[in-house]
Order: structure tokens, then C-alpha cells, then sequence
């Protein structure tokens, strides 16, 4: 099973940015569609952005679009999320998520039982 684990979570101010990054284990880690959640405190875990196993194919929720940015490196086993203009209801446990269903495209991403495989999660939280 492929394991993931998530770093460059923190504290930072509104309007600040973060990169998360997303480490996999495979090394047949280009076999699956890589995507983003986030889960505040009493909250359901929702869908940020998901980028496909070629990264050719990216989607995101549209309360991120034009300040998240998605992006991986298979040479690393590495997805990352870029996180810019950063808002206090930003604040939340990220996970990151491996789906071989999305490896071709990023489909319906949102849907949570299409994935195999969950990280353990990084808190961001931004407040001043």
C-alpha cells in the first residue's frame, strides 16, 4: 500500500503563503492521482485540489482557485500545494490522498472513496 506523508504545515498570518508537500513511499508513484483535503474543526474533511498521475490534469475547489496551485514531481514522489493569500477559514488538518482511479484525470476528485491511501495529515493554521 502506498504510504504518504505530508510536511510544511504551520502558523501563518492572513495573507501569507505555505507550501505542503506530499511524500510517497511507491516508487510506481506516477500510478496514481495525487489529491488535497482539508478538515477544520467541526468540519467535514473536503476536497482542495487533485493533480493526475502525469500531472496533465488538475482541478481544484473553487474556494481556492486563483490562490492554491497543485503541482508534482514523480522524479521525488512529490505533490505539492502551493498556498498563497492565505485566509484564517483556511485554517485545517491537510491531508493528501492517492487514488489509482484518477491517475488519468482528475474526475469528480472530491469524492473521498476513490482514493487508496491517506496520509496522517499537517495543521495549518493562519491567524495573526
Amino acid at each position: 500500500q502506498l504510504q504518504l506523508v505530508e510536511s510544511g504545515g504551520g502558523l501563518v498570518q492572513p495573507g501569507g503563503s505555505l507550501r505542503l508537500a506530499c511524500t510517497a513511499s511507491e516508487f510506481t508513484f506516477a500510478n496514481y492521482g495525487i489529491g488535497w483535503f482539508r478538515q477544520a474543526p467541526g468540519k467535514e474533511r473536503e476536497g482542495v485540489a487533485c493533480i493526475s498521475g502525469a500531472g496533465d490534469s488538475v482541478s481544484s475547489a473553487d474556494f481556492v482557485k486563483g490562490r492554491f496551485t497543485i503541482s508534482r514531481d514523480n522524479a521525488k514522489n512529490t505533490v505539492y500545494l502551493q498556498m498563497h493569500h492565505l485566509k484564517p477559514e483556511d485554517t485545517a488538518v491537510y491531508y493528501c490522498a492517492a487514488s489509482s482511479a484518477l491517475r488519468p484525470m482528475c474526475v469528480l476528485f472530491q469524492r473521498q472513496h476513490q482514493y487508496d491511501s491517506w496520509g496522517q495529515g499537517t495543521q495549518v493554521t493562519v491567524s495573526s
